[in-house]
């Protein structure tokens, strides 16, 4: 048996001190960014409004399209509850002075998303190249203003982003970004997806037994059960899960509803108010998606036995983007 923290890579980027971002010190709501508000990014500010007024304050809204900024402010700023419904986010719209005012910020921009019929196999290797060289300004922003908060990624693919992110924001003195602040949010709506296939194959226990790791993509990786381990259903399941966006698109939509809600959302809120949640956080020199929660003393994995063909799985979807990642 092994454990998912034996996972490592031979280059490391050395001297990462381990820290809980700003944020979760003390109990009070929390003023939060997203930036970019297309498709993602306008569905990820809903699902916040209605479900995350018990530990959001504030959600500052920042787009290139200032009318679509303007809308949104209105449209989410005129979503209340009846009486004593419960308090939902103030909502505002930022300059791009303001962006890193908060204590949390989510990245939602996208540069290039692949057209209906032209998506291939593997989505979001397609934006790679484009998103990159956009996180990467941000990131070096958020270094100069000496923030400290939350740097989420929603915007795929969210481990590499993660990744241009953390080299983007870091300075010449060694200051800057550091991994505990960085979070990717893809993995949630792969778990999701697979959960979905599960149930339609009968599989009632996915949800309580079953787990997603990895990237949120080709190398994902699915146990049907932590259990009682089948690899060959594991795999199937996998299979079907990397390919749910393509059968969405195929029927001439986009598949972003599923994702904003299960990876953003959700995945969001349940970082903030400290419980387990699927996210891309810093592995032993990447980052690599799996079950953690944030504490005052910084990110735990969840530490479970894995079964010899799983972890074998895990090693591989693990040295594939350390392929990627050290190409150059």
């Amino acid at each position: 048996m092994h454990l998912l923290t034996d996972l490592s890579i031979e280059r490391r980027i050395p001297s990462w001190k381990e820290a809980a971002p700003i944020w979760l010190a003390g109990g009070d709501r929390i003023r939060i960014t997203v930036l970019g508000l297309g498709d993602v990014g306008t569905q990820l500010a809903i699902g916040l409004t209605l479900l995350g007024g018990d530990v959001i304050e504030e959600i500052g809204l920042y787009d290139l399209n200032e009318n679509q900024c303007r809308r949104l402010e209105m449209e989410l700023g005129q979503i209340a509850p009846p009486p004593g419904g419960g308090r939902v986010p103030r909502i505002r719209v930022l300059t791009e002075r303001e962006l890193f005012d908060g204590q949390a910020f989510f990245f939602c921009a996208t540069r290039s998303v692949p057209a209906l019929g032209r998506e291939g196999t593997d989505v979001r290797m397609a934006q790679y190249e484009a998103n990159s060289r956009i996180v990467s300004l941000y990131a070096a922003q958020a270094a100069r203003e000496g923030y400290r908060g939350l740097f989420g990624v929603v915007s795929d693919p969210v481990d590499l982003l993660c990744m241009s992110a953390l080299r983007a924001g870091r300075d010449e003195d060694g200051g800057g970004l550091v991994p505990s602040q960085i979070q990717g949010f893809g993995l949630g709506v792969m778990a999701a997806r697979a959960g979905y296939y599960a149930r339609q194959a009968g599989i009632s226990d996915f949800g309580r037994e079953g787990r997603a790791f990895g990237p949120h993509g080709r190398d994902l990786v699915v146990a049907n059960s932590l259990m009682a381990y089948d690899d060959a259903l594991s795999r199937s399941l996998t299979e079907k899960a990397v390919s749910a966006n393509l059968e969405v698109r195929s029927l001439g939509y986009k598949p972003f509803i599923a994702p904003a809600m299960s990876s953003g959302a959700l995945s969001i809120l349940a970082l903030i108010r400290g419980e387990y949640h699927y996210g891309a956080g810093y592995l032993n020199g990447l980052f690599f998606g799996a079950l953690s929660r944030m504490t005052p003393e910084g990110r735990r994995w969840e530490l479970i036995p894995l079964p010899d063909a799983l972890y074998e799985r895990l090693e591989e979807a693990y040295r594939s983007l350390e392929r990627i990642l050290w190409k150059d």
